[in-house]
Formats: C-alpha cells, structure tokens, sequence
C-alpha cells in the first residue's frame, strides 16, 4: 500500500514526492463550463522570478506525476503552472464513464490553457515558457499557433505531432463512429494492468512504480483508452499543423525532443514540424522510451541540458 500523506493544497503526495514549495491548488470553470484543477508554486525567490514555466501534461497524466519536474524548475528560478486537462486528473471529465479517455475537440483543450492563464495571470510572472509532453505538444503548439497563447520560449517532449500510421489508417471508421452516434465509445478496449516489463514509457522502474503508487492511492486520478472521440479530435488537429502557413507565427525559440526507442507517436512528424520553425532545435535521445521526463536520470539530463539552452537563446 502507498504511503499517502495528507496535503494542506488538496493534492495527493506520496513520500518521496513532495509537491513544489508553497504549491497550491486552484480551480477554474473554462469556457467550456468544465471544472478544472491547476497547481501554481511561486518562483523560490518570490523578489527575483526567472519567469513561469507552463506544464502541459501528457494524456492519462495528472499534476502529481510532475512534482518532480515543477520542484526541478523551482531550482532554476522560475514560478510554475502544472494543468489536469478536461477530461483528465482531477479535473471534470465529459462522460458519464470516467474511465474514458474523451474529448470532443482539441479547442476545449486549448481554451482551458488560454482560460487557466488568464485567471491565474497576476500570480505568473513574465516571461512565460512552455514546457510539454505528448498530447499536451499537440495543444500547446496548435494554441501557440493560433495565438491563444504567447509564451516567450516552447519546449517539446516527445510531443503528439503524429501518430503511428495504423490510426491513420482509421480515419474513415473514426468518421463513422462520430457520424452516427458512437463517439464515446471506446476505439480500443481497455486491456489488462500494464507491468513495468511490459511498459513502453520508461526504463526507470522508481518513477514507474510513483505513478502507479499514485493510481492506487487515488483511483479517480486514472485514465483508460481513448474514445472515437478522442481519436477524431486528434486527427483533426494533427491535420491543422499540415496546412501551408499553419506555423508561420510560431517564432519563438523553440525545443524538441525525440525518443529513440518511441512506441506511441511518430517520431517522423517531429523532423517535419521542426524544419519548418523558424528557431527550433531538434534532438533525438538516444535509449529513452516516450516519457523522457520520467525516464532515467542520465536520459533526463539530456532533456534538461536542451531546456538550459532554449533559455539561453530566449535570453531567459
């Protein structure tokens, strides 16, 4: 059984996993009228902040999985904003069955962060850096994009640029399913409790085991397989990155990182959009699985030796 300590701020901690200092929860109605949760700790020099560092989480992912990441950047200097999606964490979800992975557009997602940003702007010091992962590359930089939200730097882990060419392959059944009803059915059936062996995220059994410890501290924290739904919406915004012009604006310095050993997206699409960014680095790490950030030290430090150099072409 996880030893699960209580928490003033409402979050749920395992030893060994204190949240930021001085973190806090607050809740916001997005746009959409969903309930959403966000963790804000202040920069450890609450007179001299670097900046904020916005954490856009992953699918399945939650505010608990990135302490160690937002106590990490309280050590570089900077105030933090971590985001449990709609849909995800403890924030609302859209369906009756909270198991399922669902969103009924990208946008909701996108108008959550320009929302949770906007409620929390005089908490969060300039300038602002974005700093995501998988699902949550997809929202950030189609909101950078769009000019929903302007950050001054943007880094990438692993970001869900593309998918594996089989979902591709689904689009005229994901349409259908949409057309006549089933969006919120489930497009893969949930399937039995992953191991660590057979995991295809990371290498380091701890941070594997924290997060299932977390599960099984706080079961209404986990997500299951995505929906149609889900599958649709992500299509569609992946097709937006392909149109002629889609990422003229992104002008910001910009990282990207790859896992050389990825199962979940495609690492192909990060070569592409990378090439068509004005200031981008782009990097491969090689022997990391898709979490980077929750890999092994020696993998992470490779992240975090990119992130210190999109500081400093940033001038953060």
């Amino acid at each position: 059984m996880a030893d699960v300590q209580a928490s003033d701020a409402g979050f749920v901690t395992l030893a060994g996993n204190p949240p930021p200092e001085r973190a806090s929860m607050v809740r916001f109605k997005a746009a959409s009228g969903l309930e959403l949760r966000t963790c804000v700790a202040p920069a450890l020099s609450a007179s001299m902040p670097r900046g904020t560092v916005i954490v856009c989480p992953g699918r399945t992912e939650f505010i608990e999985k990135y302490f160690e990441v937002g106590r990490e950047l309280q050590q570089m200097g900077f105030a933090l904003v971590i985001l449990d999606w709609p849909g995800q964490g403890l924030s609302e979800r859209l369906l009756g069955d909270s198991k399922k992975g669902h969103i009924d557009r990208f946008e909701t997602f996108m108008g959550a962060l320009a929302k949770g940003l906007e409620e929390l702007g005089d908490r969060l010091p300039r300038p602002y850096v974005c700093l995501s992962h998988s699902m949550g590359g997809a929202i950030a930089l189609a909101a950078i994009a769009q000019d929903l939200v302007k950050v001054e730097a943007a880094a990438f882990c692993a970001p869900m640029w593309g998918l594996k060419s089989k979902f591709f392959g689904m689009s005229y059944l994901v349409w259908a399913m949409r057309a006549t009803g089933r969006s919120g059915d489930y497009a893969i059936q949930p399937g039995p409790p992953e191991r660590f062996e057979n995991n295809i995220v990371t290498h380091d059994k701890r941070r594997w085991q924290l997060q299932r410890g977390l599960l099984d501290a706080a079961p209404d924290l986990e997500l299951g397989p995505v929906t149609w739904g889900w599958l649709g919406a992500s299509l569609d915004i992946l097709a937006t990155f392909t149109r002629p012009k889609a990422l003229s604006k992104v002008t910001i310095p910009v990282f990207v990182a790859s896992a050389s050993e990825e199962k979940l997206v495609d690492n192909a699409s990060h070569a592409d959009i990378a090439r068509r960014l004005k200031d981008c680095e782009h990097i491969t790490v090689d022997g990391a699985m898709h979490e980077i950030l929750m890999e092994t030290d020696d993998l992470r430090a490779e992240f975090w030796a990119g992130f210190q150099r999109l500081l400093k072409r940033a001038g953060i």
